[in-house]
């Protein structure tokens, strides 16, 4: 089967339709999908770093969307708050996107390590936190930190990426001062931005192979619809877990990358 000029086996099908899927469903729980699907795109014959990871950003961009209309519909989150930082985030990606081939990867791992072990440690220690909204500012300065967090964590997932969603949950927990669910809901809306982001500087780059991030995308799709509906039945104690679950093993991953 040749899909997007590059030959794939059967089982490469079903391994990418499957990897979507599942990264679809870890996504809209509570982010983090990448850490599925980009290790199976990444082993497809002939297929190039940056190819991959533009297609990642296809694929993503397509459950995200789903997952935040999903979301939408039986949370309502605070679209005062996520609308804004969605916008910053989009603004963030676009950057971080057009500096990712000029910085190296090593440089970041460690830090990105560290503070992914930092939040497992603060989620673990506080478990009461993310258990029901307590905003810790109101009005403009709560606008404010909505803003920069966006941006920033928008630069990061166009420069690297790995572990956006749960770094938009747990600011949106430990910083903002909301639940885990509401704050998965508002993370999906931000993470659709900034897949967009970085999705408009590789799509001008002629980066994205777009027949195979469709056919990755559809099971995408199917996944972060069943992954919201799953979040929204079994509440924040769920999500948390789920939290937890997927930081230790990104943790584990960029461990092992510096090693």
């Amino acid at each position: 089967m040749t899909v997007s000029g590059l030959e794939l086996t059967v089982g490469t099908v079903v391994l990418l339709v499957l990897a979507g899927f599942a990264a679809g469903w870890v996504d809209a729980v509570v982010g983090g999908g990448g850490l599925v699907q980009l290790p199976a795109l990444l082993l497809v014959p002939g297929i190039t770093p940056v190819q991959a990871l533009a297609t990642n950003k296809l694929a993503g961009i397509m459950g995200t969307s789903v997952s935040a209309v999903t979301y939408y519909r039986r949370v309502q989150p605070d679209l005062g708050t996520a609308g804004p930082m969605a916008l910053a985030a989009l603004v963030g990606a676009g950057g971080g996107a057009a500096l990712a081939s000029l910085l190296p990867e090593d440089v970041f791992v460690p830090v990105i390590l560290i503070a992914l072990v930092a939040v497992a440690v603060y989620t673990v220690a506080r478990p009461r936190v993310g258990r029901a909204t307590a905003l810790r500012w109101q009005g403009r300065t709560h606008l404010l930190v909505a803003l920069a967090l966006g941006a920033g964590i928008g630069f990061y997932d166009g420069l690297l990426g790995p572990g956006t969603g749960s770094f938009l949950v747990i600011a949106l927990v430990g910083v903002l001062g909301y639940a885990f669910l509401e704050a998965s809901a508002q993370a999906k809306i931000v993470n659709a931005a900034t897949n967009l982001g970085a999705l408009a500087v590789f799509a001008a780059q002629g980066a994205p192979l777009w027949r195979l991030g469709l056919m990755v995308g559809a099971a995408n799709v199917i996944g972060s619809y069943l992954g919201a509906r799953t979040a929204v039945a079994r509440g924040s104690g769920f999500v948390r877990v789920v939290f937890l679950v997927v930081v230790s093993v990104l943790i584990v991953r960029l461990g092992a990358e510096l090693l």
